[in-house]
């Protein structure tokens, strides 16, 4: 169970890394960003926040006893980006 953990650990650093990386490409000011507003701002920083602390708090449930609810817990961000990519785009 700890190696899926850990698994899960880097999925969600890989997916926080990039989403800092195309930040540019949403919230620049060149003519190929999106030019992002405030909510999209918010909810940007929750995600990249939430890929952080996801595996953090799976481990420390993991260290509790409740390796179960870790993993889950860890991979809460995967299934998340999994979903906004099932979505269609408004534009």
């Amino acid at each position: 169970m700890k190696v899926l953990l850990v698994l899960a650990a880097v999925a969600d650093l890989v997916l926080a890394a990039l989403l800092v990386g195309v930040s540019g490409f949403i919230f620049g000011s060149g003519p190929e960003s999106m030019h992002g507003g405030g909510l999209l701002v918010a909810a940007y920083a929750l995600a990249v926040i939430a890929c952080v602390a996801a595996p953090v708090m799976g481990f420390i449930l993991s260290r509790r006893g409740k390796a179960g609810l870790g993993l889950f817990v860890a991979l809460l961000p995967l299934v998340g980006a999994l979903i906004a990519v099932m979505v269609p785009a408004p534009y």
